[in-house]
């Protein structure tokens, strides 16, 4: 080191004498970024001392030398070499701005410094990070802000040594999800950058201290932040934040928590109330205004509005935004799809054979299906779905979930609520197309276990907790975690004993087979009011529940419990459900099994409605216990009936069946009746309502017909407990309850004229087309039956005049079936030849108030388009089901 010293005192070439060797070198550092031609020097020393050089350990070069190419080929000689520094914004410009280096790559060689552990490439010219950067494996310190990077690498991660990144001032927009598997970075910078969507992942970073993402485009930031645990300091302010995760108050160590100058209207009370927050700039408590206009990039962008009865639309690749009746939303971006392409989308009833719902679940709408199914489109469409508000959100959280062809996932969801009309949205993106359906799902709480360990904890309750120690997994594994809640006033009006508490109940899962090399810590809080101070462990049990909650074992005995004044700790070494119980009962297991079950089961009750304008309209519904008040509240103008049925219990997705019993009839065709009955699903957020037009064999023309409707239990969910199935075994098991219908005394009709149109005479007709059905001249006279007093109402909404009206009404006065016939025979005869004419007669009958005969219409189409499906495949004319399609079907 002192012969290099002694060269580094060379005369310039300008012969501005010699410069001490201390002003560039001290030890093993080499400081040659000071000098205007530092890059020359190094080379020189390279050329005449190069085994001197190459001990070098610390170096320093400035990118803004005219040299700097020439010199990158020698730095991987310097084997030894721990810290480089390659910067620029040495020089300035002539508006006194610092100019950026001439880097814009390194050697592929660069790799083989294998003791580098400082690098700092800042203000250069790098819109890639070098590949071979991702090759060094003792790097620990990584400096690139000041550059034009657009994205990082997707294996970023395997810099799994990186303690402090900084990326500042570029232009990254997204980051990899890779970056969760920095698991010993302890600073990450990553402001005024262009960022709009931070992955889950960052979550994973449980070493991170300093978090810096100020200066970006966010609008929101991941729940999983809460689990950074270490960090301290957490910078978002100058973003367009329009909501924070309430979870971060619950962060241990924070210190600071800068959300200044974003776009918050209101902060949550936990967050608001920490000393260190700082929401200076923020809008709060003010009102959104008025939605301004659309950019002008996405200004001219096409919108649609498709009408009910409408199944498909066409996107191009300037993209579209298209609405549905139904109100589900989409948007494609330009660009998303390379060619014209048609969609087709339906709104379906979820089967239970296929819709697997888990523990706890519960769904929120129907199914959507949109195909072409598998589709790849080239960026993200966005979708907005409309869904039932559920009733506990503390303890659940909505997600949207999606058929991948073998099973149900669900996709990162975005929740918000409109303003004018109070509808729940759940919003996705995706890049394929299957099946869709929003749920209610107990709160997810996750982490990605390092070898090095890391703690867990529930947003839903922060006292309870998981406490992974270092060495407990060899490989990364994924952990989730989900709390449900137990108040005490259930429990003990489910076991009928005072003394009964427990926890809320708490279940883990992860994405290995393999158990724990160490064991696992658990907190939980002990049960309502039972504290360290009066415990008496005699009582205390610890439960351990297998995956469907059929088998609760008392553990107690085999695990060592630890207790503080409001906590229990023990440890595990593989996951299912725990509990913790305190009570005097010996055999607590099957306590613990009846109360689970009875958490996952609804109290119901059944009505049965018919119309008072035409009593051979039945509603039946099947209405979750605390919403038959306000549904029959709502329906009583319209309807009459008998006073619900008694409380039963259903499990969520149950099915269960309709039977008209007594001399009371329904159409056999339906493509919901299953030998004679109708068949139902129990949602307990959907409506489980159908309006159903009945008919009776008995001769009416002299009394009334006092028939009834029975309702049975039918296919129950998979994981339904073994003892709810052993009860309903036996006689009249599968009875659930009886309701009375009365259908009246009745005059002579049409349809007993030996004559079926009653003196009417039409040539044959078929409404709609091949593919959709048609409706013939015995389905109008079918519907015809059912319309009442209202077919002034849909003749106005199918388009007839009000002159066309009243005289259909003068010329068949004092006869209401004739004036039916001759409106709605006349509609059809004008309406022949239009294709879409069917659509129109079932947005007329909506209109008017008749969901009932719509939905009747709706399932004559629907069975058509079956059998016309079915003629097609027999004939060899579609190509057989794609394998998605059988999954689903089967």
């Amino acid at each position: 080191m002192q012969k290099m010293a002694e060269l580094l005192g060379l005369r310039d070439e300008c012969g501005e004498g010699t410069l001490g060797a201390g002003s560039c070198l001290a030890d093993n550092r080499l400081n040659l970024d000071v000098y205007p031609d530092g890059c020359r020097r190094f080379l020189q020393l390279f050329k005449e001392q190069q085994g001197e050089l190459v001990q070098v350990e610390f170096l320093r070069l400035s990118s803004n030398d005219c040299l700097l190419d020439t010199t990158l080929g020698s730095l991987p000689h310097l084997k030894h070499l721990k810290s480089l520094v390659l910067k620029g914004g040495h020089a300035r410009d002539k508006f006194g701005s610092y100019q950026h280096g001439s880097l814009t790559s390194l050697p592929p060689d660069f790799g083989n410094l294998r003791c580098l552990t400082h690098l700092d490439l800042s203000f250069n010219r790098l819109s890639t990070l070098p590949s071979c950067i991702l090759h060094l494996p003792s790097l620990r310190v990584l400096l690139v802000s000041h550059n034009s990077l657009v994205t990082l690498p997707e294996d970023f991660g395997c810099l799994n040594k990186l303690t402090f990144f900084s990326a500042m001032k570029n232009q990254l927009k997204d980051l990899p999800q890779s970056i969760g598997e920095l698991s010993m970075l302890q600073d990450l910078d990553l402001s005024e950058n262009a960022l709009e969507l931070l992955p889950e992942e960052v979550g994973n970073l449980h070493n991170c201290t300093e978090l810096d993402l100020s200066g970006n485009c966010l609008s929101s930031i991941p729940d999983s932040l809460a689990n950074l645990k270490s960090l301290r300091r957490l910078h978002l302010h100058s973003n367009l934040l329009v909501t924070v995760p309430a979870s971060l108050a619950s962060l241990p160590n924070l210190s600071r928590l800068d959300l200044q100058n974003n776009c918050l209207r209101a902060i949550p009370a936990e967050i608001q109330a920490l000393p260190f927050v700082h929401v200076r700039g923020n809008p709060l408590g003010e009102t959104e205004p008025s939605p301004q206009a659309d950019k002008s990039s996405t200004r001219r962008l096409k919108r649609l509005f498709l009408a009910s009865g409408e199944g498909s639309f066409t996107v191009t690749s300037g993209g579209c935004r298209v609405v549905l009746a139904c109100g589900i939303h989409f948007y494609f971006p330009p660009g998303a799809a390379s060619a014209p392409l048609r969609i087709h989308f339906r709104s379906l009833t979820p089967d239970p054979q296929w819709v697997k719902l888990r523990h706890h679940d519960v769904l929120l709408s129907r199914v959507l299906e949109l195909q072409p199914h598998g589709i790849q489109f080239q960026q993200e469409v966005q979708i907005w779905m409309p869904y039932i508000s559920p009733q506990t959100p503390h303890q659940h959280e909505v997600v949207v979930r999606t058929f991948s062809g073998q099973s149900w996932n669900d996709l990162k969801t975005r929740v918000k609520q409109k303003r004018k009309s109070k509808k729940c949205v759940a919003h996705c993106c995706v890049l394929h197309f299957s099946w869709f359906l929003v749920v209610s799902r107990l709160v997810q709480n996750e982490c990605k276990v390092p070898a090095e360990g890391t703690l867990l904890f529930s947003s839903v309750d922060p006292n309870i907790k998981v406490i992974f120690p270092p060495g407990v997994t060899e490989e990364p594994r994924s952990v989730k975690l989900q709390v449900l809640p137990v108040s005490a006033g259930e429990i003990q009006e489910i076991t009928a004993h005072a003394e009964c508490r427990a926890s809320p109940l708490l279940y883990l899962s992860q994405d290995s087979m393999v158990d724990f090399l160490k064991p696992v810590r658990i907190q939980l809080p002990l049960p309502p009011g039972v504290t360290g101070l009066n415990l008496d462990r005699s009582r205390l049990h610890i439960l351990h529940g297998d995956l469907e909650g059929q088998t609760w074992n008392d553990i107690t005995s085999e695990v060592v419990l630890e207790f503080t004044h409001l906590y229990a700790v023990f440890e595990v070494t593989h996951f299912s459900w725990y509990w913790l119980w305190y009570t005097t009962k010996t055999y607590i297991g099957g306590i613990a099994k009846k109360v689970y079950e009875r958490l996952r089961l609804y109290q119901v009750n059944f009505i049965a409605l018919q119309r008072k304008r035409d009593p051979e309209q039945v509603l039946l519904q099947c209405v979750p216990k605390h919403k038959v008040d306000p549904v029959l509240k709502k329906l009583q103008d319209r309807y009459r009936g008998p006073e619900p049925s008694d409380m039963v219990e259903m499990f969520e997705g149950e099915q269960f069946f309709a039977a008209f019993e007594r001399g009371i009839s329904i159409d056999m065709d339906r493509p919901d009746c299953v030998d004679g009955r109708l068949s139902f699903i129990f949602y307990s957020h959907l409506k489980n309502m159908k309006e159903i037009y009945v008919t009776s064999p008995v001769d009416r023309k002299g009394q009334a017909v006092k028939g009834q409707v029975s309702f049975y239990r039918g296919a129950v969910p998979d994981s339904i407990p073994e003892d709810a199935s052993r009860r309903r075994k036996g006689p009249d098991s599968l009875w659930l309850a009886t309701l009375p219908i009365k259908l009246p005394q009745l005059k002579p009709r049409w349809d007993e004229s030996p004559s079926p149109l009653y003196g009417f005479s039409f040539p044959p007709l078929n409404l709609g087309n091949a593919e959709t059905g048609y409706l013939t001249q015995a389905n109008l006279l079918s519907i015809a039956r059912r319309v009442g007093a209202d077919w002034q109402s849909i003749g106005l909404n199918l388009g007839l005049t009000y002159q066309q009206i009243e005289r259909i009404g003068y010329n068949n006065r004092e006869d209401l079936n004739k004036q039916i016939l001759d409106m709605l025979f006349s509609w059809a005869q004008q309406n022949s030849e239009d294709p879409d004419c069917v659509s129109k007669l079932i947005t007329a009958l909506k209109e008017s108030g008749r969901q009932d005969i719509a939905d009747e219409v709706e399932a004559i189409v629907e069975l058509g388009r079956q059998k016309y499906s079915e003629s097609i495949r027999r004939l060899g004319l579609e190509q057989e089901s794609s394998t998605e399609d059988s999954a689903i079907a089967m």
